[in-house]
């Protein structure tokens, strides 16, 4: 159904390899989160925290859309904080968007400029992001590709979707080669 589609990220596809790609994205509003958790908590309990944000937990009482993907850290060994984060609709800006309830949840604009991705199925569970995670940072290096921070998960559906209906990606910030010119 067509109108069941979230609104996702602008972004512009830069390159294609073979199994990943590189976009730049435009400048994006997020409301974030930081849980003190492991990632499974940590993403259940962030995306609890900015749904009641969104559903209506804020100064203006104000509905603010559902979009994809919601983004995370990746987990990795000995990460025991995670960044969770929301975009938000590009209807709005920073000055028309409501303050949170909770000083747990903050609003940013947030500039990724360019970034690696890989898309992968299933399930987001830990052990499966953090082998994508080993997988994908093998393939930047083979490919001279260097990144900077951290990797992040984005999930784009609802816990209720089937595993082989599910589509996920990693993605990092990657370090622009200066073109010689």
């Amino acid at each position: 159904d067509k109108n069941m589609a979230l609104e996702t990220p602008k972004y512009r596809l830069i390159s294609k390899y073979d199994s990943f790609e590189i976009r730049r994205y435009s400048e994006m509003i997020i409301a974030t989160t930081t849980v003190n958790a492991d990632y499974k908590g940590s993403t259940s309990s962030g995306f609890r925290r900015i749904a009641n944000y969104i559903f209506g937990g804020n100064d203006k009482e104000m509905k603010i859309a559902m979009t994809a993907p919601v983004i995370s850290d990746c987990p990795s060994e000995g990460l025991d904080t995670y960044n969770i984060s929301f975009v938000m609709p590009k209807e709005h800006s920073m000055k028309d968007l409501p303050r949170a309830n909770t000083s747990d949840v903050s609003i940013k604009s947030e500039m990724l400029g360019e970034v690696a991705v890989l898309a992968f199925g299933g399930w987001a569970t830990e052990s499966r992001s953090m082998s994508f995670q080993k997988k994908f940072a093998k393939m930047l290096q083979q490919n001279n590709i260097e990144t900077q921070g951290g990797f992040m998960v984005a999930q784009f559906n609802s816990p209720y979707v089937l595993p082989m209906f599910r589509k996920n990606e990693l993605m990092v910030r990657i370090i622009k080669k200066s073109s010689v010119n």
